[in-house]
């Protein structure tokens, strides 16, 4: 019997170990640069917490049940979990809360593929207690922050509002509200031309799906659709945000008042991170702005505001894959140490603390015997050691450095 991994899952090796960390610790110190400090949630959730925000699924969710018939779930993402520990240990912290994860998240997939992967790797930042422009502008020009760190070019933020599109839907008929927005999200113009809708309002429809594009552009489109007061706010809020990014001029984005749920998980700014390069537009992250997520998890029901976003760890490997700056083999050891006879043994074991004692990193191998002066150093040659401390009787090291 040939043992596998569970359909969906998989191992990660040495080499993938190495290149996923590469991305990590890059990820991990613009965060820490950012103020921000790391959270672990459990893997495991009730349901009753994952569905809370409606921001998943059901039956996406792995489930699985206790003894005492409670319902649980792998977390299928992270901020559900993490709205949830702030308000209920962390009700004493002063906001705004600055928070980053780096975990694996679970999906099941419905697709016709064969073993297809539900488990993936995620980091990403929650902004919590903090609205307005600069918390918008603060975790947008952060995720950009991410990208540069990785030095990857060509991508583009696609920047929307929830708030200002789910508002334009007011003037549409109640029982066709769900369907025009379900519309306008898929881009769905087929939906638009064939609902009983009066000449002007699906001449709004259709504009409302043709709102992307340049920032200038899209907010001249918007605002003749005839906006009372709020909606005039926020559209001068969101022209101020982009303005704010823009400032900079190596911040691309692209306005897109079609970018919305299906659901009401965010109340504000949404966006998606878009890669370009090579032949293939990828997702790279998305985030947005829910002021009431909060509010679910609170024993009073006080709604606190909050921002973030999630970089997806998969996506990222892929277009860096092509910029040849993963690393392409694992860490070699910097020494071999080797006893010469059985006396030796104990010299050989305190020798390699003392090199690994050292303040900065270093790899020691001990040999573990069996193998002839040759082909110790042909092992080290092949593993790219580039020292070893043959260890004599006495206890005192010969340094041999191969070339």
């Amino acid at each position: 019997m040939v043992y596998q991994p569970a359909a969906g899952a998989r191992d990660l090796l040495p080499l993938d170990v190495a290149q996923k960390r590469w991305i990590e610790d890059r990820l991990q110190q613009v965060f820490h640069r950012w103020g921000y400090h790391r959270i672990i949630t459990s893997t495991l959730e009730r349901m009753d917490t994952l569905m809370a925000g409606e921001a998943i699924q059901r039956q996406m969710v792995i489930q699985l049940q206790n003894g005492q018939d409670e319902e649980l779930g792998l977390r299928p993402e992270l901020t559900a979990s993490i709205a949830r520990a702030v308000v209920t240990r962390m009700a004493d912290m002063r906001y705004p809360q600055r928070l980053y994860y780096n975990a694996n998240v679970f999906r099941r997939t419905w697709e016709n593929r064969h073993n297809r992967q539900q488990e993936f790797y995620q980091a990403g930042v929650e902004l919590l207690g903090g609205g307005g422009l600069l918390a918008n502008a603060e975790v947008l020009l952060l995720a950009g922050n991410c990208l540069s760190a990785l030095g990857l070019q060509g991508w583009h933020l696609i920047l929307g509002e929830a708030g200002i599109t789910r508002s334009l839907l007011d003037v549409f008929p109640a029982h066709l509200q769900a369907k025009v927005r379900n519309a306008i999200a898929n881009l769905d113009r087929i939906t638009i031309d064939t609902l009983p809708l009066s000449d002007e309002l699906r001449d709004r429809a259709r504009i409302m799906l043709d709102l992307r594009g340049t920032s200038a552009d899209v907010l001249q489109k918007v605002s003749n659709l005839g906006l009372d007061a709020d909606q005039q706010e926020a559209v001068n809020n969101l022209k101020s945000l982009v303005e704010l990014l823009e400032s900079g001029g190596n911040f691309p984005v692209i306005l897109d008042l079609s970018l919305i749920q299906t659901i009401d998980y965010y109340t504000g700014i949404v966006f998606e991170v878009v890669s370009n390069t090579g032949a293939q537009t990828r997702v790279l992250g998305r985030g947005g702005r829910y002021d009431k997520l909060l509010g679910l998890y609170h024993p009073q029901g006080e709604d606190i505001p909050g921002i973030g976003f999630v970089l997806n760890i998969e996506d990222l490997y892929q277009v860096l894959l092509s910029t040849q700056q993963l690393p392409q083999g694992t860490p070699a050891s910097n020494w071999l140490v080797v006893s010469q006879t059985p006396t030796a043994d104990a010299a050989t074991f305190a020798y390699a603390q003392k090199l690994r004692d050292s303040t900065h990193l270093v790899r020691v191998e001990i040999d573990l015997g069996g193998r002839d002066a040759q082909a110790i150093r042909q092992y080290a040659r092949d593993r790219g050691i580039a020292q070893i401390a043959w260890i004599e009787p006495s206890g005192s090291p010969k340094i041999e450095t191969l070339r």
